[in-house]
């Protein structure tokens, strides 16, 4: 293998023993990585060579080491399973003999290779099954029950295991069309008659070890997931059961149970699984004395078996009326699980297992008709009552000294777990309604008002964090007890940061009632602009309170010269990080946007001001990595600020209450566009000195492209400045950002008849710049290709008379179009697509495009079809079914002369299609010119011919 080796290149030896030996000690031992992936790439091109029928059988003689002996097992396996085709009909029996042989000098050597071996005998079962070898299972089951003076009857057994086992296995993983899969499962199924009776007798005879037992239990496991019958598992399942009192056998065990019981053909056998659920509940007297003794395997595993019953059969259990209470106390048992001992990760990782069936149970007992479900409902609504107690007990904070000694991965592990429990509650309320917010509201009134003891912070932190966890998702504007919990929320004694960040949160989440109760505003700003000095409470309080100024924002002038004021210190002190600076802002900007126009530019002097002075220093430095991300979060801060500064925008819901809170557009500039013109000047300086540094100049654009998304047409007096800067930009050092902001600006302001010539100046600018790019070479360049094929396919789309202009090449943007095409980039792809797209239906109404499609659409349909040919990845071919669908519908006459011409070169665009293929697929797609889902499953159909995957199991589901 070794390249200095004879001169001999790794591709150029031959298959043989000897160097497949040498490349397997390079593989293994060799310390160069290099040498390493070389041996490996070899040994694969030797693992499916005609020449591997050769050396597999030599290198699994006895005295080769087991690695060498693996890889000739594992060839076998290859060979078998991928090239079963190449292998004659009549060295099938030749074939299985030897395996079977092979298999029994292995049974007592190397258990690697026996299994490798195994796996290779399974494949030629499922190969040969039912017609060349019709009772492949049974057969393998005589074999190895004969006696054999060579191996021991432990040996023998073992071997017969690992082969019954690994037979469903592979099973499951075969490459067998989709026909022969569901003929090769009837027959498997029809085996298990001889498998499970030997199962049986290994299990119950006394003097079988435990790992024995454990291999039976293990083959068990693996059988049941070909869908036996449930009713024919009964009696293994019974002694599955039993095996869980040994600790030896437990996991495995529980395993085969939970696969058994969680097979979706099992809820046919409603009979079997009515004896099953006494004995589930057997095992409540194990889990107690595991929690008891701190068994988390143990509990963990029972829990497990009692899960798969409840959440896989709620349905069908629930239908026995008659055995009602068996159900229920097989609930009550999970609800023990639920609410198990011990915070979660750290004493317990069973609770989070429960929780799916409380959405199933819940689902199913919600799908009945309304006259059962009433009665379901006075057995369960309790239940469930006990369940939100059980979950709000799991979701509370251990003591902080605990809390303080658990690592951050359990902290975060305990973080996704309250979320789910919040997902769950919010899930429960949709079954018990108003009620359950009365009940979780009372709790909290008697934990504040008790004067007996006072309640411990995590207790009160839970019942909120139950209501916020409603209130998130779920309308409560019309609960009558949201009033009284505005009210003890000041009440509450905040000694903690876990409990002052719910209370944010909370909060947050009521931010739309306050909307409609102004009055109670007063009742928690206070709390909320105070915790803004906490550094530790940085998300929960400036998410709250962009929440609170984004729903109230009419309501909060009263207030606002204070939340400025705080906010202005907050980021004076730099207390958040640079996310929480810019929500911060978003806040500010919903707050202002409600002021008379005057106020906000009085506000914005102040604000604005000391970063004005700041970037201006800056501005004057040398470039360097701190001044430029000091520059980047301060253009940062003014994007966030103009994007919910908008003194127009009105509330979505135009609903009776809203309506009288809309606030009168003053005359006059804009004062957002104010502040722009006045920090115009200083934002160009800073960008002639950070031209080249696309961070910066993206940095920039964003402030505009915000302003302009906000402003919409307030934003005009700025079109002609904005346009002459991008147009320097973009000429000096093209930039993705610059040619982004371009396209926003021609999407809006395409209709302004007054102020769209200097973006059509613009847009000619950065068209001829990029064509240049496009003759230096484009490839280093694929994010400018990709902003630039958006942007000629918004002006298509919004201006198409752009494309009329002298000044702009039509025939070069299209070259550029099709070499877009063929980059390996899969954005750049569809945006050229879209481009195309845009472009076709243009041919009739603006000339210029109609003549370069007449003169050079057949240069992109070849394009195209090299891309469905297999130059490009399979997750476009949609996008260029949607061009193909243009040109039939819009160049008809064109398409069907140049299919015809581009199809009949040989082995184009694949040499894997015949002519009469292409032939066929040109007559699909002429014929199809209304419907695109068509044309899209015919381009689908065709790729998968031109790159030989039409029918293999690799694209089942593509």
């Amino acid at each position: 293998m070794d390249q200095g080796r004879g001169g001999q290149s790794p591709d150029s030896l031959d298959f043989t023993v000897e160097n497949v030996e040498k490349a397997l000690h390079q593989l293994y031992y060799d310390p160069n990585i290099e040498n390493k992936n070389l041996a490996q790439k070899w040994l694969m091109q030797a693992q499916v060579s005609p020449q591997a029928w050769q050396f597999s059988w030599v290198l699994l003689s006895l005295d080769k080491v087991p690695e060498i002996q693996y890889f000739g097992a594992s060839a076998l396996h290859t060979k078998i399973s991928r090239y079963w085709n190449d292998i004659p009909a009549e060295q099938y029996e030749s074939l299985k003999s030897q395996l079977f042989s092979q298999i029994a000098r292995f049974a007592s050597g190397s258990k690697i290779v026996l299994t490798r071996l195994c796996v290779a005998l399974a494949s030629l079962a499922l190969n040969m099954m039912p017609e060349a070898w019709p009772a492949a299972v049974s057969d393998m089951v005589k074999m190895f029950q004969t006696e054999s003076c060579d191996v021991d009857g432990r040996a023998r057994c073992l071997a017969l295991l690992e082969l019954l086992t690994v037979l469903p296995e592979e099973f499951q993983t075969s490459r067998l069309p989709q026909y022969r899969k569901g003929q090769v499962r009837n027959a498997l199924g029809q085996e298990s008659g001889a498998v499970f009776p030997l199962l049986q007798q290994l299990l119950q005879q006394q003097d079988s070890p435990s790992f024995i037992k454990q291999k039976v239990l293990k083959c068990f496991s693996s059988w049941v997931q070909l869908d036996v019958p449930l009713s024919d598992c009964e009696s293994l399942m019974q002694v599955a059961f039993s095996s869980l009192q040994d600790p030896e056998l437990f996991d495995t065990a529980v395993e085969a149970i939970v696969n058994a019981i969680s097979q979706p053909d099992s809820q046919r056998y409603v009979n079997t699984l009515l004896k099953l659920i006494p004995q589930v509940l057997q095992l409540q007297e194990q889990l107690r004395q595991a929690v008891q003794s701190g068994d988390m395997e143990t509990s963990h595993g029972i829990c497990r078996i009692a899960v798969a019953l409840g959440e896989n059969h709620s349905r069908a259990l629930l239908e026995q009326v008659d055995h009602w209470q068996s159900f229920l106390a097989l609930v009550n048992m999970i609800m023990f699980c639920t609410g198990i001992p011990g915070h979660y990760p750290v004493n317990e990782t069973t609770s989070s297992l429960t929780l799916t069936f409380w959405y199933s149970l819940q689902d199913d007992i919600m799908s009945f008709e309304a006259n059962k479900q009433v009665v379901y409902m006075q057995v369960y609504r309790p239940v469930y009552f006990q369940l939100v107690d059980v979950l709000l007990h799991k979701a509370q904070f251990p003591s902080d000294e605990e809390y303080s000694s658990w690592s951050s991965d359990e902290k975060e592990q305990f973080r996704i777990y309250r979320v789910d429990i919040s997902d769950t509650l919010m899930y429960v309320y949709e079954m018990l309604g108003a009620e359950l917010l009365s009940n979780l509201y009372d709790k909290l009134g008697r934990l504040l008002t008790s004067t007996e003891q006072p309640a411990s912070w995590q207790h009160t932190e839970a019942l909120l964090y139950g209501f916020q966890s409603i209130a998130e998702t779920i309308d409560v504007n019309y609960s009558d007890v949201i009033p009284g919990l505005i009210g003890l929320i000041p009440r509450i004694n905040i000694n903690n940061v876990q409990l002052a960040d719910t209370v944010m949160f909370t909060i947050g989440a009521l931010a739309e009632w306050l909307a409609d109760h102004p009055v109670m505003i007063n009742n928690v700003l206070p709390l909320v602009l105070h915790a803004l000095g906490n550094p530790e409470l940085s998300i929960s309080s400036v998410s709250t309170l962009k929440k609170i100024c984004r729903e109230c924002k009419y309501d909060l002038p009263p207030y606002a010269a204070n939340i400025v004021a705080v906010s202005q210190e907050v980021l004076i002190k730099q207390i958040h990080k640079t996310s929480q600076c810019m929500w911060l802002m978003q806040a500010l900007g919903f707050l202002l946007s409600a002021l008379p126009v005057e106020e906000i530019l009085r506000n914005l002097q102040s604000l604005i001001s000391p970063y004005i002075q700041q970037l201006e220093k800056l501005a004057s430095e040398t470039p360097n990595p701190s001044n430029k991300l000091a520059i980047i979060h301060i253009l940062g801060l003014l994007s966030n600020l103009f994007t919910t500064l908008d003194i127009t925008r009105h509330d979505d819901d135009s609903g009776e209450g809203s309506e009288v809170k809309k606030k009168l557009v003053e005359p006059g500039p804009n004062p957002v566009v104010v502040v722009l013109q006045q920090v115009f000047a200083l934002i160009q300086t800073v960008l002639s000195k950070w031209l080249n540094d696309s961070q910066v100049v993206e940095a920039v654009c964003a402030i505009f492209e915000k302003s302009v998304k906000t402003l919409l047409h307030d934003f005009t007096p700025m079109i002609s400045q904005l346009s002459e800067m991008l147009g320097q930009m973009y000429s000096t050092i093209p930039q993705a950002s610059a040619l982004d902001l371009t396209r926003q600006m021609v999407h809006i302001f395409a209709s302004e008849t007054d102020h769209f010539p200097p973006i059509k100046a613009l847009f000619q600018l950065v068209t001829t710049v990029t064509l240049s790019i496009f003759q230096q070479g484009p490839r280093d360049h694929p994010d400018i290709v990709d902003s630039f094929m958006q942007l000629q396919a918004q002006a298509l789309k919004r201006k198409p008379n752009l494309f009329l202009s002298e000044n702009l090449d039509v025939k070069a943007v299209f070259h550029c179009g099709v070499l877009s095409l063929k980059f390996p980039e899969a954005p750049t792809v569809k945006a050229t697509c879209l481009f195309f797209t845009e472009l076709l239906p243009r041919c009739g109404d603006v000339p210029p495009i109609g003549q370069v499609v007449h003169e050079d659409g057949k240069l992109l349909l070849q394009a195209v079809l090299e891309g469905i040919g297999g130059q490009s990845s399979r997750t476009l071919v949609d996008q260029f079914a949607e061009i193909l669908f243009a040109l039939n519908k819009h160049c008809f006459s064109y398409l069907s002369l140049w299919l015809k011409e581009v199809l009949q070169q040989p082995g184009f665009p694949s040499s894997r299609v015949t002519q009469e293929q292409k032939n066929t697929f040109t007559q699909q797609i002429l014929r199809e010119r209304v419907n695109k889902r068509r044309v899209k499953e015919m381009v689908k159909e065709f790729t998968l011919l031109c790159r030989g995957l039409h029918g293999t199991e690799y694209v089942a589901d593509y």
